[in-house]
């Protein structure tokens, strides 16, 4: 039997309607973006708040403004927001705990290493910075901990192999949450500044045959993403339909796209091409393990 593909949109992320004028920002556009994108295929709806520094009470309501919309259309959609900014783990993750005992979320994000996210500068060189996109082991046992107290699926981003790592020791000791898709994350481009990207791998099929050595015969369910470029020009989401697979698409990542509606639209068409049909939100749910 041919496994569904999951299709998951990522509406905004960084992307600033600077860069994007069609990216939504606001709760309601958010809301009615996520709307378009379920009607078009996808079954998981991703997006960031407007201040990742704000309070964990003023994030929680913001997103809550955007879900409660959607779930009062789409009750099983699965939604899930972005790691806010805070001095500890908890406070990093507060917000997360209060959406699910709202029942506002089925997922949450877990980002299970460190790296030095961005791209070349105009030299060509990588820039004078001091950003480092830091998630310790501490900060991963708690996110892990908060998705098994809440039942949430953890949508884990695979930055670099050593990500990667972090996940299949849980695995192998039987600590994995239910519900976990694993999502390599190819660089086409800096992501945060623009440039060439300095982190992670191209999208190439040697790159993926990484990861996919490194999952073996684990039977976790795992999904491509391209950031700072076309997921389509790539070989990755073709290869990924291929190997049964599964597709994150959006605004967040391929910031010249004219619609997230439209990439998800996009991927529902090539996962028509090669014989898999799009997973519902109770097909996904089911893959997946989600409650």
């Amino acid at each position: 039997m041919t496994t569904p593909v999951i299709i998951e949109a990522a509406l905004n992320g960084v992307t600033s309607p600077r860069r994007n004028p069609h990216v939504p920002t606001t709760p309601e556009d958010l809301a009615a973006v996520g709307l378009a994108c379920l009607d078009a295929g996808a079954s998981i709806i991703h997006t960031h708040g407007t201040d990742l520094f704000a309070p964990p009470e003023r994030r929680a309501a913001e997103y809550a403004a955007c879900y409660r919309p959607i779930l009062e259309v789409a009750p099983d959609a699965i939604l899930y927001p972005t790691i806010g900014i805070g001095a500890t783990p908890a406070e990093q993750h507060a917000h997360v705990a209060m959406l699910a005992s709202e029942r506002l979320i089925r997922a949450s994000v877990l980002d299970p290493g460190s790296v030095n996210l961005g791209g070349t500068g105009a030299d060509g060189l990588p820039p004078e910075s001091d950003f480092v996109y830091t998630n310790t082991y501490a900060a991963t046992r708690y996110a892990m901990d908060l998705a098994v107290q809440h039942g949430l699926g953890p949508s884990v981003a695979i930055y670099e192999p050593g990500w990667l790592q972090v996940i299949m020791a849980y695995h192998r000791a039987g600590a994995l949450p239910a519900g976990t898709l694993v999502k390599f994350y190819f660089a086409a481009g800096g992501y945060i500044g623009g440039g060439a990207p300095l982190w992670g791998s191209p999208p190439i099929p040697e790159a993926l045959d990484l990861f996919l050595a490194m999952l073996g015969d684990s039977g976790i369910p795992w999904a491509v993403a391209v950031l700072g470029g076309d997921i389509f020009e790539t070989p990755i989401a073709r290869l990924a339909l291929e190997r049964g697979g599964h597709l994150r698409v959006g605004l967040e990542d391929d910031q010249a796209a004219p619609s997230n509606a439209a990439l998800v639209e996009r991927a529902a068409d090539l996962a028509g091409r090669y014989g898999r049909p799009v997973a519902s939100c109770a097909e996904t749910a089911a893959i997946l393990g989600i409650a």
